[in-house]
């Protein structure tokens, strides 16, 4: 039987991230996927002519070269930064309410951002210049914590980021309230929360400040051959450190000894592979509930993961166009198309197939003009699904509603955008919930991880991260981690992860 330091379980973005960091303090490194290729959302695929971003639409807080983000600091630091050709995007988003109330496109940069919602809000200077002051503040406090790994100085905190300390347990609504900002303006700068999957009055405000705030400074950025540049490149990376990674590997449970700690996995095929430390990309709910035997799964460890709520459930078309951008009259990148403003009834209207018409909707082309053949245009149309509405579907009726609640997506864009599309339409596919169950193993099609309610937000997991290792040598990367869902928070729970994991290993040596 083969024998490694560490086993990640899934080569998505955590586990990737992981394995490099476990590989770079010189510990061996198995990576095992289910699948013939790396990344797992970070992917891409054809049709026709088309080929489709699976989920990536940008990416924050990556940054230029010569004023990286922590993003890009940590791809640099991992040594894939410059496997990949990055494209920049100055366009934040535009906005719509089908109410009528709202059409507004919002720019990236500071100053960018201020006179195009000055524009928009007038009178909002003010209010913005305070909300850039406490943004950075956070984001000081945010990389002090992660420097001293958690354990920070109550009075070192207290002194330097007051604001930090005041906001930390409040969500974005109350602390905009407080600030005296008008309604209009609260509602514009909370337009990127279905990003983050819970509405503002639940949303710690930390945690969404921390995001939009990223996205201002630092631009958004894209690979130009799709994430799944970024797969690969963490692949190539993995191997030239000396790790290995086995594809088409299902592993079926994970072996621990009669101490209930970890010595190991089982695969599909019955091959054995030893280990004392797993990271597992991939829920808590399929590790305790499918891969472990029950009698090494402490109890708190449940009581854990059913007092979470699964997060936004995903749903995304895809459509190649026969018509360029210029034809079809779109010159915006980015498109939030709401009923409401309210963040709250929204969420709300989101539970059910038939009344949740919120989308994110992106027209690829405007940022990589080259993505598609010339005269054509990719666009992908996302939205979410707040509760297990696709189990009430039946298997015959299926296709027929996928292909309904796709339809109705390209009557809201049109009604909102004035700008028709459906008759240009070369390519189509459809994912609902139960694509992504089936792809990616998320329990009830969850493409979020665990929603950030109020108790559970960011900075809860952050502080809780090491009391929740309820398994020695088991320690989860991903969105249902401590950073949270999304791109750059997988990334950066997979170093916190990898390096936990390889100080571990090298203290278990000693």
């Amino acid at each position: 039987m083969k024998s490694y330091d560490a086993v990640v379980i899934g080569a998505g973005n955590g586990g990737l991230t992981a394995a490099i960091r476990i590989l770079q303090k010189g510990k061996s490194v198995l990576v095992l996927e289910r699948w013939n290729v790396p990344g797992g959302f970070a992917t891409s695929f054809r049709r026709g002519r088309f080929e489709f971003e699976a989920s990536l639409h940008e990416l924050n807080d990556f940054g230029p070269a010569d004023s990286p983000g922590d993003v890009r600091t940590l791809f640099r630091d991992l040594g894939v930064e410059n496997k990949i050709e990055w494209i920049q995007s100055d366009d934040a988003y535009r906005v719509i309410t089908l109410d009528g109330k709202y059409d507004v496109r919002v720019k990236l940069g500071k100053e960018n951002f201020k006179k195009s919602v000055e524009a928009a809000c007038p009178g909002s200077g003010k209010y913005i210049d305070r909300f850039f002051d406490i943004a950075e503040e956070i984001r000081q406090a945010q990389a002090y914590t992660m420097s001293v790994n958690g354990v920070t100085d109550k009075d070192y905190m207290i002194k330097h980021f007051p604001n930090f300390i005041r906001v930390g347990s409040y969500s974005v609504n109350e602390v905009f309230r407080t600030m005296g900002m008008p309604q209009k303006l609260i509602d514009i700068l909370c337009a990127y929360w279905c990003y983050l999957g819970a509405h503002c009055e639940d949303l710690s405000f930390i945690h969404y400040c921390s995001m939009v705030y990223r996205y201002i400074t630092k631009y958004a950025y894209m690979p130009k051959s799709r994430s799944h540049e970024i797969s690969l490149a963490f692949d190539e990376r993995i191997r030239e450190l000396g790790g290995e990674i086995w594809y088409n590997s299902t592993v079926t449970r994970i072996l621990t000894d009669a101490d209930k700690r970890i010595c190991g996995v089982r695969l599909a095929d019955g091959t054995e592979v030893a280990t004392r430390y797993i990271v597992a990309n991939c829920s808590p709910h399929v590790v305790y509930g499918q891969l472990m035997d029950p009698s090494a799964v402490p109890e708190a460890a449940l009581k854990n993961c059913n007092a979470r709520k699964f997060a936004g459930r995903g749903f995304c078309m895809f459509l190649g166009l026969n018509k360029s951008p210029e034809e079809l009259g779109i010159k915006d990148h980015s498109f939030f198309i709401y009923d409401t403003m309210d963040t709250v009834k929204q969420y709300d209207l989101a539970k059910d197939i038939e009344t949740n018409d919120v989308q994110a909707t992106c027209c690829l082309n405007i940022a990589n003009p080259d993505c598609s053949p010339a005269g054509t245009t990719i666009m992908y149309f996302t939205t979410l699904f707040m509760s297990d509405a696709w189990a009430k579907v039946s298997e015959k009726d299926y296709v027929k509603v996928k292909e309904q609640v796709g339809s109705r997506m390209i009557d809201v864009f049109e009604k909102a955008t004035g700008i028709k599309i459906r008759d240009s339409i070369e390519e189509v596919s459809i994912a609902t919930p139960m694509t992504y169950a089936r792809y990616c193993g998320h329990p009830e099609g969850t493409i979020y991880g665990y929603e950030s309610q109020y108790w559970d937000g960011l900075m809860p997991r952050l502080q809780m991260m090491n009391e929740e290792v309820y398994v020695k040598g088991l320690r989860f990367a991903g969105g249902y981690s401590m950073r949270l869902s999304g791109y750059s928070s997988a990334y950066n729970s997979g170093d916190i992860v990898g390096r936990q994991t390889a100080g571990e290993i090298a203290r278990e040596g000693k």
